[in-house]
């Protein structure tokens, strides 16, 4: 049977077919179960939304039909932030999907006050989930709009994993995240920047003095996302892993 459903798998285009194979099987409880996710899978649909789970940095992310699933590269962003937060820091998870960031963060290091937001009820509903251990809150909304107000001039740490792909380049994503994820997931608007301009422009009101901001962005964009911290005020430092292809600017607001 095995075979069977990694030929079936392979032949529908996926790459790691024995792998996918792999996790079908050990979710599936019944024969019938099995076959209706391989069916699934055939038809394009990413294999995160049939298990119903991803794997990010060792855990285990519940992720829902059209959620964010989240990437590999994300990692790093991960690890930049875990090096800045200290013991009883605020943490921020702005854009924050299934709230992965948010819940390896937390599980990381102790003591952390975590917040997140999201725009999107279906990301909030899984984010919900999935920091629910870790006794984070969850906001539904545009950026920092649904947070308390206490929190101004209080957060230690802001982690954005913002969309940042250009409007006209959508189409060129793989297909299961341009035909089944959430658009607003994926969109920064026409240079792929816009949401990074909001999140930066607002987030010295938000950090505490000494606080830093983490922004997941291309290559490509790194110039222009520098220039966008430089202008409003935050000292910048740029982190890449060419490992993952990931980028990281980090903004830290001055003491004084």
């Amino acid at each position: 049977m095995f075979t069977i459903v990694v030929t079936k798998l392979r032949a529908a285009g996926c790459v790691y077919a024995e792998d996918e194979a792999e996790l079908v099987f050990a979710a599936a409880r019944t024969t019938n179960d099995l076959m209706n996710m391989v069916e699934l899978r055939t038809t394009g649909l990413p294999i995160e939304y049939i298990i119903g789970w991803a794997e990010f940095c060792g855990q285990r992310i519940a992720v829902d039909q059209g959620v964010f699933v989240p990437r590999h590269r994300t990692a790093f962003l991960v690890r930049q932030a875990t090096a800045l937060i200290r013991q009883r820091s605020i943490v921020l998870d702005l854009c924050c999907g299934s709230g992965a960031v948010g819940a390896v963060l937390a599980s990381n290091l102790e003591q952390i006050e975590l917040y997140a937001v999201d725009i999107d009820p279906a990301s909030v509903q899984c984010a919900r989930r999935n920091l629910t251990t870790a006794r984070g809150r969850v906001y539904e909304g545009d950026l920092y709009k649904p947070l308390p107000q206490k929190l101004l001039g209080c957060v230690n740490v802001i982690v954005a994993n913002a969309p940042y792909v250009p409007t006209k380049a959508i189409e060129l994503l793989p297909h299961e995240a341009r035909n089944h994820e959430a658009r607003i997931a994926l969109d920064g608007g026409t240079d792929g920047l816009d949401l990074q301009r909001r999140i930066v422009a607002a987030a010295p009101l938000w950090l505490a003095p000494g606080g830093h901001l983490l922004v997941e962005t291309s290559k490509r964009q790194t110039p222009q996302t520098v220039d966008i911290f430089t202008h409003y005020g935050l000292n910048v430092q740029v982190t890449r892993s060419d490992e993952l292809d990931a980028t990281v600017v980090i903004g830290t607001k001055s003491i004084t």
